[in-house]
């Protein structure tokens, strides 16, 4: 059965560049984005926690995604990121991406104010009545204080053609499997961590909602290929050597390593918003040996 939509096996979760002032580098947004669809992504989701949507102005996430759509020049698809913890924020906020022409949005489960399932149906049924465009819920656990049922995902998946997906950032693979075994066939599930990528996909995940593609897009992507076309050994060894990596880029708040990385390798600066504070000096020594210690052969 096809699927009802597609955005690629390798999402990017992009970072938002910025200054020594903490201002937006657009020029820098759009040179990066150029760089990770060369290196392996098949979309960029703009705008979520990874480009510290809690700190952009609505202002700020419309110019981000024109830069960065002006960017991909058709040769990836664009996601925003589109949640909030009030519904009708969270309606206005998808409505304002459909209107910018993205080719999809991410939508997280409402953070802080913990619903009931029957309260993230509510909420999940208002935004998938108020656009067209397909929905991709975003399930973490770890920052919103809630955890969405499979049950709950697959009355949604079930009940409105455009919700087509979930970022799932959660450790609980019986999860998974649970969604895969009740929720529509053509639903597709992408990790949201990279350390769990490939076990999710072994029990039915499409691909990744991704930090480290940052970096490694290429490799992940091969890691994927492989596991796919019959070779389970190399996407395990693949796996096996992205994991400390996977591992330290989470050593302190997303995207503050992430940032530090992409800096030591001149692609961006590594200024992030507050409350969020660079890496200290001995934190960047632990990150850039596990980046550094990367060898793909």
């Amino acid at each position: 059965m096809p699927i009802r939509y597609d955005a690629g096996e390798v999402i990017t979760a992009m970072v938002t560049p910025m200054n020594a002032k903490r201002e937006i580098d657009y020029n820098k947004v759009e040179s990066l984005a150029q760089y990770l669809i060369n290196h392996g992504s098949d979309a960029l989701l703009v705008c979520g926690t990874t480009g510290e949507s809690p700190t952009l102005t609505h202002e700020e996430e419309v110019e981000l995604i024109s830069t960065v759509k002006r960017a991909a020049a058709n040769k990836a698809k664009i996601i925003a990121g589109a949640g909030s913890n009030s519904t009708e924020t969270a309606v206005m906020t998808a409505k304002l991406a459909q209107k910018e022409e993205v080719d999809a949005i991410l939508s997280v489960v409402p953070y802080y104010n913990k619903p009931s399932q029957r309260g993230m149906i509510e909420h999940f049924s208002a935004v998938a009545e108020a656009v067209d465009l397909p929905i991709i819920l975003y399930n973490i656990p770890s920052r919103t204080g809630v955890t969405m049922q499979p049950s709950t995902v697959a009355y949604l998946a079930g009940k409105y053609d455009n919700i087509v997906a979930l970022k799932q950032s959660c450790p609980d693979i019986d999860m998974v499997s649970e969604m895969r075994m009740i929720c529509p066939e053509d639903f597709i599930i992408y990790s949201g961590d990279d350390s769990l990528t490939l076990p999710m996909m072994a029990v039915g995940a499409h691909g990744v909602i991704s930090v480290a593609s940052h970096l490694f897009g290429s490799e992940i992507k091969s890691m994927i290929r492989n596991f796919k076309t019959g070779e389970p050994v190399a996407a395990r060894n693949m796996h096996t050597k992205l994991f400390p990596v996977f591992r330290k880029l989470f050593m302190a708040p997303n995207p503050v390593p992430v940032k530090a990385a992409l800096a030591h390798k001149n692609l961006i600066e590594e200024y992030v918003r507050r409350p969020l504070v660079e890496l200290s000096d001995d934190e960047k020594i632990i990150l850039f040996s596990a980046i550094d210690g990367f060898h793909a052969d």
